[in-house]
């Protein structure tokens, strides 16, 4: 056999065990080369007014360098190892190391490029779908064409090439550095096994599930007034990051071999074959990567905290628009006021308009808080509120000694928590008048250029007047007319904002359509981007993980061979396989959804107005796609223990 076909032969061997090593590299360079091409592609140019399209993905595809980086050097350690054993029998013939490296280096060559180019093909073949469903996605209406741009073919090959050198040279230390005796040995001694559980290990058993615990509750209370200053709460995130990530490394080193003890031990020792198979399995083998796994679940957390959190933005707009702009169009100049309903007369639009006035005065508020007011900065004994009268809010009726608050939303309920009824003064320049607090009301009656985000007093048109008279002019803002005009037709709406856009009216004069739309566009192209990044680290994790139990399934093929001697059947050996792919892939995969679900309800109410919707469907997409790769495992488990039992 000459070394032309020794490679060949190698090379085939290695295309049918990792295929799905060739399935990343096909990936990676797909959705490398896609992206360098959407950010090179003229119709981009269609999302510039409004957002920064191309250094957005420029700045997303360093970031996927990053990621394809980490993982196509990982996997090369354990493909190196898993042929550790070749490499020693190359030399015990009498290959010197250097050929060695270069038959490696040949089959590796063939195989990475093969790949690479087949990846730029298909990046190719879908980078008119990327930049459709990026338009689609920032709702962006231009035609897209098929486009082949030089310039990313020559960065992806750049790229992809710089880490074939990186490889290269690991694969060099790793045979230079051996012996033939370490050879035959690095792939057992790769994974650390333990014999027993120590006392040690269960006490870090322990602190792991207490320091997770822990930094779930200081998530918890981040924004409920807790923390007062910058510092404390910068503090309390350093906390929370350092805590759960010690806590999750701890979790893996220690308290999955703790827990599954307890179970063992409940059950008196005697375990049936899927017990062995499962809970013996993760007990010996997760503290050895118990790194590997904490990089996996933080990362997964943050992956799936992000798109989340720009979901619930992006799924947000439309309401957040709402709130901020109190009607259809909001707007504080009469003349432009009157000049854009003259234009909507004209283009036969039908709308309503309602004229209301808004006075600021100096509250005592202090009576009606629940505890102190946390974050919130202004003193709640002289807290600036915009006024208006009942007349200007529908469906309220009070007595001259009454008031009620409006506009209260989710962000201002964590800064800012009323009771349900109490005492407020309201301060004039020369006299205070007091008032029954009744409770508030979720309704948005005011833009949020006159509320600053604060809620709004609605008092009696008796105690309006009485204020409006007294008034501070000091805290006065520099107008106190709203024109708020809503549209009877609501298909209409992208018309009337067409007639608006086109007078280029002062910057305070709002438009809840530019508003939904323009919030739609930035948060749609970052959930595109941590979308696709969340992806590329979805399949990169996903096939370690499907290395390493290909690796641990080669380790174990004898022990399939006695088992089944032992009288157990290919179905009683595939049960306890299935549990075992459970826990291997469920707890990485729960942990990071409890991290991630920690760190969204912890600021949410920053991004939107909607949490569960956007939350559980990214979460049931990101497990479903997670779990293919724990069936693709029992599928290679199957196929083992077929044949370690034929």
């Amino acid at each position: 056999m000459n070394i032309n076909h020794l490679i060949f032969q190698n090379l085939k061997k290695n295309i049918k065990n990792y295929y799905l090593y060739v399935f990343a590299l096909v990936f990676s360079a797909a959705l490398y080369f896609a992206f360098v091409t959407m950010q090179y592609d003229p119709a981009l140019d269609e999302m510039k007014s409004s957002i920064k399209g191309a250094a957005a993905i420029r700045a997303a595809s360093i970031l996927l360098v990053a990621i394809v980086s980490v993982f196509l050097l990982y996997a090369n350690t354990i493909f190196i190892k898993r042929r550790s054993k070749e490499i020693g029998l190359f030399q015990l013939i009498g290959m010197t190391k250097m050929r060695i490296f270069r038959i490696l280096s040949a089959e590796n060559f063939i195989l990475y490029f093969a790949s690479i180019w087949i990846g730029i093909f298909v990046g190719f073949s879908f980078s008119k779908l990327c930049m459709m469903i990026l338009f689609h996605t920032v709702g962006v209406k231009a035609s897209v064409s098929l486009f082949f741009s030089s310039q990313a073919l020559v960065q992806t090959l750049i790229v992809f090439g710089v880490i074939y050198v990186l490889i290269m040279i690991m694969n060099y230390l790793f045979i230079k550095r051996q012996s033939i005796l370490s050879l035959f040995k690095a792939a057992s001694s790769s994974e650390q096994k333990m014999t027993s559980l120590s006392w040690f290990q269960m006490v870090i058993g322990i602190i792991g599930i207490v320091c997770i615990i822990a930094g779930y509750a200081v998530s918890s209370k981040l924004f409920g007034g807790s923390f007062t200053s910058m510092n404390e709460l910068f503090l309390a995130m350093v906390f929370i990051l350092g805590s759960v990530i010690i806590g999750t490394y701890l979790f893996y080193k220690g308290s999955v071999s703790f827990l599954a003890n307890l179970i063992r031990k409940s059950k008196g020792g005697y375990l049936n074959v899927s017990e062995v198979l499962s809970l013996s399995s993760i007990m010996f083998r997760m503290k050895s990567n118990a790194v590997l796994l904490t990089i996996i679940t933080t990362l997964s957390a943050l992956s799936i905290g992000l798109l989340s959190l720009s979901y619930i933005s992006y799924y947000s707009a439309e309401k957040s628009a709402e709130q901020n702009v109190a009607a259809d169009f909001a707007m504080n100049n009469q003349k432009e006021a009157d000049s854009f309903t003259a234009l909507l007369r004209e283009n036969g639009i039908q709308y309503h308009m309602k004229k209301i006035k808004t006075i600021q005065v100096d509250a005592n508020v202090k009576h009606i808080i629940n505890g102190d007011m946390g974050n919130f900065k202004q003193d709640p004994s002289h807290m600036v509120l915009p006024i208006v009268s009942e007349k200007d809010a529908e469906g309220v009726s009070l007595s001259d000694g009454e008031t009620v608050f409006t506009g209260y939303n989710d962000m201002m309920r964590k800064f800012l928590s009323l009771k349900e009824s109490g005492r407020i003064d309201m301060n004039g320049k020369k006299e205070s008048i007091s008032l029954s607090y009744s409770g508030l009301r979720r309704d948005f009656i005011l833009p949020y250029i006159f509320t600053s985000g604060l809620p709004i007093a609605i008092v009696s048109q008796h105690v309006f007047d009485h204020l409006e008279k007294d008034i501070d002019p000091a805290i006065q803002k520099k107008t106190t007319l709203f024109f708020s005009i809503t549209l009877k037709n609501e298909d209409e709406l992208k018309s009337a904002n067409d007639l608006f856009q086109a007078q280029h009216y002062s910057d305070d004069q709002l438009s809840r359509f530019d508003l939904a739309d323009t919030q739609k566009k930035n948060m749609g192209l970052i959930m595109f981007i941590v979308g696709f990044l969340g992806l590329t680290f979805l399949i990169t994790s996903g096939c370690i993980l499907y290395f390493k139990q290909m690796g641990e399934c080669e380790d174990e093929k004898a022990d399939y061979t006695i088992l089944r001697k032992l009288g157990f059947t290919p179905g009683d050996l595939l049960k306890g396989i299935r549990r075992k792919q459970v826990y291997n892939f469920g707890i990485p995969l729960i942990l990071g959804l409890f991290h991630s679900y920690f760190a969204v309800q912890s600021g949410w109410f920053l991004f939107g107005t909607e949490v569960w919707t956007p939350m559980i469907i990214v979460m049931a997409l990101y497990t479903v796609l997670y779990s293919i790769f724990g069936m693709l495992s029992v599928l290679y488990y199957k196929k083992v223990i077929h044949s370690a039992l034929s």
